[in-house]
């Protein structure tokens, strides 16, 4: 995208507003113009092209969040049951996105979609005999589901071996591990995406794009509609923007202007940046022995988000291995963010919630402070658990980008910190934004939906809604209990994406 179309000055007044450049807002903003092509729809992103916060391929794990190798969405009940409600959902909003992907392919929106997306299986790794009996009775209830059919389980050191040739190397024969494989699982360039929609939208529809536009207040009007404070950051220009729908992607700076607008639905909303580093190797030896994204279960007291995993990643056509996460601190709330970000978020309507999660999350915070303090041969010794002779010359620390996990008020406790992502909507249904973190792009078309549903109900039952089935065929229904549109579905979008499971 270039730099010429900063160069032109935003009108006064559109029908909806789009803070952010991030996968969610050209996501939203390619639904709308779908919907309505009339519609009067500005994007403002502060920096220089789409897609450079936690969207970037880097700044993420790239992982088609589908639940089949994530352990934390299957937890195991006290009856000894595993609970597969979750996981089922994950993978239900995952199918959603490569429909959609799908219809932008057929439609000639976007062209090459293995610039975005790839086959990579996903596998759930386990050690010890807990853990492989847990993971056995995982396998036997999900692949009572059409959702992970096909779902390989094996403790067999031998067959382990053919799955993953690297983790395998060097192990020893008594040791007791086993996995699962799907193969369906893929590899995804949230941040080429991205720019292929902004591409899409920027020649081929009237929707107006602002690079290095910063939107600095939003406001509500006796009319009901927002007012925004817009800054051009190259001409320092300022001017104010009026619409009637304003959406709030902004990744961690979604905070910050979900607080000045003022809706009731804000209050007490809080939130604690965490960064995170990889382990990132792009010797191709190493590379040709690993073709899969390896979770395995997290620590005690480590966060969800935090599961170790050695992942393949295809990015721009370059194959490389990714291992971690590893947690990070900054008081930024975005990566090109302000160090005064926290500070300044601390308000009196949510210092009682911030209190209360801290408070109730002390060994959270041991937690970050010992991965802060790793130095870079700690965390090798966290990579030779998965690569027994892994050598520190073969891998560079890389950092990811920053998240913001909410932080909601909690009757009980006060504050209460939520791993997952939520949309907060107005009464109105004229302002809607997105808080935090997981499993994030993945979900984005699921998200832009609930967004949609939430603020246009009426038009999506109605003039939008042949539309709707057009672009997402499953829409309204519960793919886990309709196996016949769940294969129709898969195989729809495995040609229309080239996928290779």
């Amino acid at each position: 995208m270039s730099h010429s179309i900063t160069s032109r000055t935003p009108k006064p007044k559109y029908d909806v507003v789009l803070v952010g450049g991030g996968i969610m807002s050209a996501t939203l903003a390619t639904l709308l113009h779908e919907f309505d092509p009339n519609l009067e729809i500005a994007i403002f992103e502060r920096l220089g092209r789409f897609a450079k916060e936690s969207t970037a391929a880097w700044n993420n794990a790239g992982t088609g969040h589908s639940a089949f190798c994530e352990l934390n969405y299957t937890p195991e009940k006290p009856d000894g049951t595993i609970d597969i409600s979750k996981a089922e959902n994950i993978a239900e909003q995952f199918e959603i996105s490569k429909q959609f992907w799908a219809y932008l392919v057929h439609k000639g929106y976007i062209q090459n979609p293995n610039d975005f997306i790839n086959s990579c299986p996903h596998m759930s790794l386990v050690f010890g005999e807990k853990d492989t009996e847990y993971l056995k009775k995982r396998h036997e209830k999900m692949s009572e589901s059409v959702l992970f059919k096909g779902m390989e389980f094996s403790d067999d050191h031998e067959k382990l071996k053919e799955w993953i040739p690297l983790v395998m190397s060097k192990r020893n024969k008594s040791e007791i591990m086993a996995a699962t494989k799907m193969n369906m699982g893929t590899d995804v360039n949230f941040g080429t995406l991205t720019r292929k929609m902004g591409r899409h939208l920027l020649e081929d529809s009237n929707v107006e794009v602002f690079l290095y536009h910063e939107v600095r207040d939003i406001n509500p009007r006796n009319d009901e509609k927002w007012e925004m404070k817009v800054k051009d950051r190259i001409n320092s220009h300022k001017q104010e923007v009026v619409a009637d729908f304003v959406f709030i992607g902004a990744g961690g700076y979604a905070l910050p202007l979900l607080d000045s607008s003022d809706i009731k639905e804000s209050e007490g909303y809080g939130g604690f940046p965490v960064s995170g580093q990889w382990l990132v190797s792009h010797n191709q030896e190493l590379v040709e022995k690993h073709h899969a994204k390896v979770y395995t279960q997290a620590t005690v007291d480590a966060p969800p988000m935090s599961v170790p995993h050695l992942d393949l990643r295809i990015i721009d056509g370059e194959k490389a291995l990714l291992f971690g996460p590893f947690a990070g601190f900054s008081t930024k709330f975005l990566k090109e963010g302000s160090y005064l970000d926290l500070p300044e978020s601390i308000n009196t309507k949510n210092l009682r919630s911030l209190f209360g999660a801290w408070w109730h999350n002390i060994p959270l915070t041991k937690y970050l402070i010992q991965q802060v303090a790793m130095n870079k041969a700690q965390r090798m010794q966290h990579l030779r658990e998965f690569i027994k002779d892994a050598k520190e010359e073969d891998w560079e620390l890389k950092v990811a980008g920053q998240r913001v996990q909410i932080i909601k008020k909690d009757e009980k406790d006060g504050g209460k910190l939520e791993f997952g992502t939520e949309v907060v909507v107005n009464k109105k249904g004229t302002l809607a934004s997105l808080l935090g973190a997981s499993p994030g792009a993945s979900t984005a078309v699921y998200a832009m939906l609930v967004v949609l549903e939430k603020c246009f109900p009426e038009k999506l039952q109605g003039e939008w809604k042949e539309k709707l089935l057009e672009m997402i065929p499953s829409y309204g229904e519960k793919l886990a209990k309709d196996s016949a549109l769940t294969e129709r579905v898969r195989a729809y979008t495995k040609d229309k994406l080239d996928l290779e499971y």
